[in-house]
């Protein structure tokens, strides 16, 4: 995608308020947030004839001053709106109360993104995770996330699995259509596409590959169908590290955007040294490039500041071509992509070149 723009026509002063939109956009974060946590839209919401400041105040117990601070920011938002000194929920206020994708991003930019968004400029300069230090001492936020406060885990793994979760349903006779026996997950995290692939397939062997701390989560989730599974704990930054040859399919959802580009090539390189002759390598990924609407590239292009700022300082949210030249310097050829997977994912096959 070489020509891309998100701006609509607009007249001087819209543009000028879009920019102050820009300008105030982590105050009014908060103060929708803070209306969120206290209650306030929900009592709105549940009100027909709308609530006033006194009597939100009084139900909620909190200082008239302190609702309408909190009111008039979600004002100026949209988020509500006010009649005769009464306020009534608008339909973006619906959407922040009601919307699962808007709830899980919400949650996941106040939770892990927010404070270490401080540190952005920083990590961009020095290709560091500068603004993980908020969460923890970790070398990336992979070593730190079963050690997250619970509040904050709670965020990360909502945030990974809403978007993964829709796309797992659609993508499973595709990858099981050449009957593989045998079936690696490279980046499993929790298990829980390997969960899905033992259910669907009662003869597939998996091996799931991944560091110690997330195989440990995997391993109890797993433990039921233990007798089907591998786990195979490596650091995959280390290009020394070969993955379990004798695959007949490869999967990686989600992962190689934790990556820099030479680290991605590292992995393809292995990968392709571990499947069989006849094998395919699926990955399933976001790609902003590749949305038919906006919000979708949107969320995804504003994904890229954590994996800068907090995550591991060098990857990105890349665009399919990146992935399809990497894998070919690899010596792996693109056979198939599939866009429009679940709420915005892309499916790539690959095979020997």
């Amino acid at each position: 995608m070489k020509n891309k723009t998100f701006a609509k026509p607009l007249p001087a002063i819209d543009a000028r308020f879009e920019a102050q939109k820009i300008a105030f956009g982590p105050v009014v974060f908060q103060c929708v947030r803070i209306a969120m946590k206290w209650g306030l839209l929900e009592s709105i919401d549940r009100s027909p004839s709308g609530q006033s400041i006194e009597e939100l105040a009084a139900f909620h117990q909190r200082s008239e001053y302190a609702v309408s601070v909190l009111l008039e920011s979600c004002l100026s938002a949209g988020v509500v709106g006010r009649k005769e000194d009464r306020y009534y929920l608008e339909k973006i206020g619906d959407f922040m109360l009601r919307d699962p994708m808007t709830r899980v991003n919400f949650n996941f930019t106040q939770e892990i993104c927010y404070q270490g968004m401080f540190e952005l400029e920083s990590a961009l300069a020095e290709g560091r995770p500068a603004g993980l230090k908020c969460l923890g001492e970790w070398e990336t936020i992979y070593r730190g996330l079963s050690s997250l406060p619970e509040v904050a885990k709670s965020a990360w793994f909502e945030f990974d699995h809403h978007y993964s979760d829709s796309a797992f349903t659609l993508v499973l006779p595709i990858v099981f259509s050449s009957q593989p026996t045998t079936l690696m997950d490279i980046g499993a995290n929790t298990g829980k596409w390997a969960q899905r692939c033992l259910d669907f397939n009662p003869m597939v062997r998996m091996t799931l590959v991944d560091l110690p701390e997330q195989m440990s989560i995997a391993r109890g989730n797993l433990a039921s169908q233990s007798d089907r599974v591998d786990f195979y704990e490596a650091d995959m930054l280390n290009p020394d590290t070969p993955f379990p040859a004798g695959q007949d399919v490869i999967w990686m959802s989600q992962l190689l955007s934790c990556f820099s580009k030479q680290s991605i090539l590292e992995i393809f390189r292995r990968v392709k040294t571990s499947l069989n002759s006849n094998g395919c390598v699926y990955v399933l990924d976001t790609f902003w490039d590749s949305q038919r609407h906006d919000i979708a590239a949107y969320c995804i292009i504003n994904t890229s500041p954590y994996f800068a700022a907090l995550a591991n300082g060098v990857s990105t949210m890349y665009q399919s071509q990146e992935y399809i030249q990497l894998a070919n310097q690899a010596g792996l050829q693109l056979v198939d992509i599939r866009d429009d997977i679940g709420l915005s994912h892309s499916l790539l096959k690959f095979v020997h070149a």
